[in-house]
């Protein structure tokens, strides 16, 4: 079994979830008291952080929610004019999705995670969450996600908080704007988780500038401390686990691949779902080295979308030679499998760093790595009491010291679970009921 296999799969079962799940209404009240054990103690299962992060939350763990909510995709133009490259020519418009309430609400902007768009596994969830808690949800793409980096990007080339905060701002309003007339809204939130926590915290600063919504609750969650720091963890997790490192990583998917296809075998149905990465880790049990491998391939092969829709955007060079002329016909199959070997750091210091470089001379590396960690803007988190945190102690994109950095920052504000891994415990019943509770306080 192939990779394009596994990628069509997921792309077929996914699409039909979201084409079963955009009807336009409004969404109706959720009796949130069916939620299961509200913030009673804490039972996540997994106690091994990789686990966590790639299999999620069992079945049994999870907290009661809606099934679905009624979410509608909308397209909006950021820039007028813009035209995409011609390779580009079916990405024309940015997408969010709109989930309302049938009533005057608060309103809850999600920010994606790294390489997310509106429709990611974990905005979904959110968005489930936040209806239930009775407010209307505005779902973002990722600034790295390629639909945003293609129309909504002021330099096509993500990751620099200083220009990714302002990007997000502007879709806000805009995003906004457009449904003003379908809602009533009576405040305005945001949240965000992984990435899209490290920039909501960001643009909760900008807010406090500019004052366009005024936020009255910002929640990070499971947000890095330092970007660059973060994204050398996952770098490594793919280059020191998967056999051969990521020159034979076709190999190594298409075995792990079989495991999965041994166990769909045995199902009338699959979704592809956390729960059914649960009966694959229960019956395969897989070692710690497969499941860091996994998770740093998944990473590396989202970096690598970003790096290479960055690359075209701005005829850097850096994967796809300058004068290389790219048609609507024309296929970044091979430039993918070029970039998907390419580590981070070499991103870093041969495409990053001398962009912006070229932009602001004497720019260093160390001063653009220092601006992308929330130490930028510690005194602002210390003091804003509007801004809540959720954190797992053994968050595997965190670096040795940076949890305890997020509890003497946030004190009160944070809630911290000893397990958890990276966003694995997010459906767990005590972490819903502490979303909500820090809505409804």
């Amino acid at each position: 079994m192939t990779c394009r296999f596994l990628r069509t799969s997921l792309a077929v079962s996914i699409g039909a979830l979201l084409i079963a799940a955009c009807q336009p209404a409004a969404n109706p009240p959720f009796d949130t008291t069916r939620l299961a054990g509200g913030e009673r103690d804490y039972d996540y299962p997994f106690v091994n952080a990789f686990a966590a992060t790639v299999v999620g939350t069992p079945i049994g763990y999870k907290a009661e929610l809606p099934e679905r909510v009624i979410s509608t995709r909308r397209n909006l133009t950021v820039f007028e004019g813009r035209r995409p490259p011609e390779v580009f020519w079916y990405d024309t418009a940015l997408r969010f999705s709109l989930a309302k309430q049938d009533r005057p609400a608060p309103l809850a902007f999600v920010v994606a995670g790294t390489g997310g768009n509106d429709t990611s596994p974990n905005v979904r969830l959110l968005e489930r969450i936040l209806s239930a808690a009775g407010l209307h949800v505005i779902s973002l793409p990722s600034p790295t996600h390629p639909n945003f980096i293609r129309n909504a990007s002021t330099t096509g080339v993500p990751g620099r908080i200083r220009d990714d905060a302002p990007d997000l701002y502007r879709v806000m309003k805009l995003a906004y704007a457009a449904v003003a007339a379908e809602i009533e809204v009576t405040g305005v939130h945001l949240v965000g988780y992984s990435l899209g926590a490290w920039q909501a915290a960001f643009v909760a600063k900008l807010d406090d500038s500019e004052g366009s919504f005024g936020f009255g609750k910002v929640l990070l969650i499971n947000p890095p401390v330092s970007l660059f720091k973060s994204i050398e963890i996952l770098d490594r997790l793919a280059e020191e686990n998967v056999p051969g490192g990521m020159a034979n990583f076709s190999a190594f998917f298409d075995r792990i691949f079989e495991d999965f296809a041994e166990v769909y075998r045995e199902f009338d149905r699959v979704d592809f779902s956390q729960d059914f990465l649960y009966r694959v880790f229960l019956r395969k049990e897989p070692g710690e080295t497969d499941l860091a491998a996994l998770i740093g391939a998944a990473f590396r092969l989202s970096a690598n979308d970003m790096i290479l829709t960055a690359d075209v955007m701005t005829r850097f060079g850096f994967v796809v030679p300058r004068d290389q002329p790219l048609h609507a016909t024309s296929s970044l199959t091979d430039y993918f499998l070029v970039g998907s070997r390419i580590g981070f750091s070499n991103y870093l210091d041969s495409f990053y760093a001398p962009f912006f470089r070229a932009r602001e001379p004497g720019l260093t590396k160390d001063a653009l790595i220092a601006e992308a960690s929330l130490e930028a803007i510690e005194p602002y988190l210390r003091r804003s009491g509007k801004i809540g945190l959720i954190h797992n102690e053994d968050d595997i994109i965190l670096a040795r010291g940076e949890i305890d950095y997020l509890r003497a920052v946030f004190g009160e504000r944070a809630t911290i679970y000893p397990t958890g891994g990276h966003m694995g415990n997010l459906e767990h019943h005590t972490v819903v009921a502490r979303i909500l509770r820090f809505f409804r306080d």
